[in-house]
């Protein structure tokens, strides 16, 4: 069975909202979509505080809203493969958070819920989070992924390890954890920043059967661009050979946060038919591997 092609709603969403975000995804000939849940608890980063917000995420009524978007999702023929919490986790009001995320994920029908880890914390303080959270997600049904980052010096002018940025610190959060339901998600543009030491491909490779989920974009292999697959430096041909030789079978998710920039509410449809174009070429790319 090929791999199924999936995408992040809040660069649509962005322009058109998270009902119409989720239909259009659909009418572009993705298999599946990834709930963005940022806006349940906005964030400045310039000041580095909690935004108040009316979103229909941030109150009671995220329960119905999650519910309204699978069902949006189900009648336009695809589904929610996974969804992303809302960072950074150290913001103490962001972490309180978490645990509506999984339940929205659970019921906007995710099966895997992509949780940062604290940037600055190491493999067995970054556990704590997790051990307290996957008793509950595994209530729900739901597995807890968590990523690779990046910290940036801005005096060298590239990124700085962080936690998961290289194999052997996310293999290290990996095994603090060691629970089946707490898997990889790998961000392919953070695995390929200047300074990180490391290339999707080995990370992949190191990786093996705990990666199952996947943040797909491109970059000029310096900065976190978030760029359309295919637009800039990333070897996406390395990367699906390793991707191939682990045998890997989740979806191909494009996080490409930055792919829809310019379109306006009527060519946000176009835009998002041109991505899905790219991941049915990586997809091919792997069955070709």
């Amino acid at each position: 069975m090929p791999l199924l092609i999936s995408t992040e709603i809040a660069s649509a969403a962005r322009i058109v909202g998270e009902e119409r975000a989720v239909e259009l995804v659909a009418r572009a000939g993705f298999d599946a979509w990834d709930f963005s849940m940022f806006s349940m608890a906005s964030f400045d980063w310039g000041r580095w505080c909690m935004i108040e917000s009316d979103h229909p995420l941030v109150g009671a009524g995220c329960y119905d809203f999650a519910r309204r978007l699978r069902r949006i999702g189900e009648e336009n023929g695809i589904h929610c493969n996974q969804s992303h919490a809302p960072f950074p986790v150290s913001v103490p009001g962001i972490r309180d958070r978490l645990k509506r995320a999984i339940e929205c994920t659970a019921i906007a029908g995710g099966k895997t819920c992509i949780i940062h880890p604290d940037n600055d914390k190491s493999p067995e303080e970054n556990a704590e989070m997790y051990l307290e959270l996957l008793p509950f997600a595994k209530e729900h049904g739901v597995k807890i992924a968590t990523e690779n980052m990046w910290n940036w010096n801005g005096d060298l002018d590239h990124a700085t390890p962080a936690a998961c940025s290289d194999e052997a610190s996310f293999l290290a959060h990996i095994r603090a954890v060691h629970d089946p339901d707490f898997v990889a998600c790998l961000d392919i543009g953070h695995a390929e920043m200047k300074g990180l030491n490391t290339t999707a491909e080995q990370m992949i490779l190191a990786l093996g059967d705990h990666l199952q989920a996947l943040h797909l974009h491109d970059n000029d292999r310096w900065h976190d661009q978030h760029l359309r697959l295919f637009t800039a430096d990333i070897d996406f041909g390395e990367m699906a050979r390793a991707l191939k030789a682990i045998n890997y079978r989740g979806y191909l998710t494009l996080e490409c946060d930055h792919g829809l920039d310019g379109c306006t509410p009527d060519t946000v449809g176009e835009g998002l038919a041109e991505m899905a174009a790219t991941a049915r070429r990586l997809r091919r790319m792997y069955d070709e591997a």
